[in-house]
């Protein structure tokens, strides 16, 4: 894919939580699913082993942060961990807090759905959201 034409070169990608010079964390717009965010790396590459072994620590750690202030504030069943990036080749990984009542769980958020959507379960998820963020940026600040 051309750089030129990489949603993720053009835009951020979602909401954005926190930016420096290598890497972006956005909240992605993802239906049912609120505690759905993305570590995207800045400059346009399509695989983790593009990465120098310290860009790779630092990419890593990014997602680690993520992942700890999701599971320390929400408690989830599960944190998935992915970087498939088959539609759009540009080096992202999800980190995705799960919760045994989600509508897919214990499926992929892209796989068919299980039962029907907690719209009162999502909506307290969604309503920590705006404190989450705060502190992954605050986290990656350090």
């Amino acid at each position: 894919m051309n750089e030129h034409a990489c949603p993720l070169c053009e835009a951020d990608g979602g909401l954005l939580v926190f930016r420096n010079h290598d890497l972006r964390i956005i909240q992605a717009d993802e239906a049912g699913f609120p505690a759905f965010y993305r570590v995207v790396w800045n400059r346009h590459v399509a695989e983790f082993s593009d990465l120098s072994a310290t860009e790779r620590q630092i990419c890593m750690h990014a997602v680690a942060r993520v992942e700890q202030v999701l599971r320390s504030e929400l408690q989830p069943a599960k944190i998935n961990l992915a970087a498939l990036g088959n539609m759009v080749p540009h080096l992202h990984w999800h980190v995705i807090a799960r919760f045994d009542w989600d509508s897919h769980f214990p499926a992929p958020v892209w796989g068919a759905p299980q039962r029907p959507v907690d719209e009162g379960r999502m909506a307290v998820v969604a309503s920590r959201c705006g404190e989450i963020n705060r502190l992954i940026a605050e986290k990656m600040a350090l």
